[in-house]
């Protein structure tokens, strides 16, 4: 299944990004969402941005489709005595909340995962639905050359227990007409010198130009469309930049 996030995934994910780890974002939305109401973050996984700003006081929901990664978000939210009821699971197709959020967020390039152009306009007009009015939608993207490439590379991480966990991810396809590559993912539990488990998974991401995400934002019904690069809010994304901030509102 593609974007299945299952078992040794998630241990991989929670291993290489543990919560409170920041690429930039944290510290970004913690100031751009300085005294807002409450926010929802869709795709929240392990909880690495979800509990730094639960922490921090604000009033934030979230939901993932993978229990894999509840789990992981759950058990941090219990030892630090935060509240588990704000995490659900969902999808960006299917989730539903009776409130309105002041402000969704889609840190590091979580919204990518949705490949069929379809469904991304539909989940954008549902993100709209579920913002009060003069609510700001804000989501993050990788840019194209972080999806190019063949490829080929093996990392690992040490379990808390001494085992050996293992990556190997390999270029399956690159539709350059669709925007959308699929790698291949496999994930190994090694312990010794044998191999305990393995988790093979269609990993499937679209890219998107910066006037092109623009358009469809507007066509959602979004106005004050900001692109900003690196975190840096208003500094127009160029060649070279790591990862592009949309920021957008619904009107009144």
């Amino acid at each position: 299944m593609n974007n299945r996030y299952g078992t040794l995934a998630s241990w991989v994910y929670n291993l290489d990004k543990p919560v409170g780890r920041s690429f930039g974002d944290v510290e970004y939305y913690l100031e751009r969402l300085a005294g807002s109401g409450p926010v929802l973050e869709p795709a929240v996984g392990n909880g690495r941005f979800f509990v730094p700003m639960l922490e921090a006081g604000f009033d934030i929901w979230g939901f993932d489709p993978s229990e894999e990664m509840l789990d992981y978000c759950r058990a941090v939210c219990a030892e630090r005595s935060l509240d588990v009821a704000r995490v659900s699971r969902g999808t960006f197709e299917d989730f539903s909340h009776e409130r309105r959020f002041a402000a969704i967020v889609v840190p590091l390039g979580s919204f990518q995962l949705i490949t069929d152009m379809a469904a991304a306009r539909s989940a954008l007009r549902r993100f709209f639905e579920h913002l009060e009015p003069e609510g700001r939608l804000m989501i993050d993207l990788d840019v194209i050359e972080g999806f190019l490439g063949e490829g080929g590379r093996v990392r690992s991480w040490t379990t808390g227990d001494g085992d050996l966990l293992t990556l190997t991810d390999t270029r399956g396809s690159t539709d350059y007409v669709a925007q959308t590559t699929v790698t291949h993912l496999r994930y190994e539990l090694w312990k010794g010198t044998k191999l305990a488990d393995t988790e093979m998974e269609l990993f499937s991401l679209r890219w998107w130009g910066v006037e092109e995400f623009a358009m469809a934002l507007r066509e959602a019904g979004f106005t004050d469309v900001v692109a900003s690069a690196d975190y840096r809010y208003g500094q127009a994304p160029t060649k070279g930049c790591g990862s592009i901030s949309f920021e957008a509102r619904r009107p009144k």
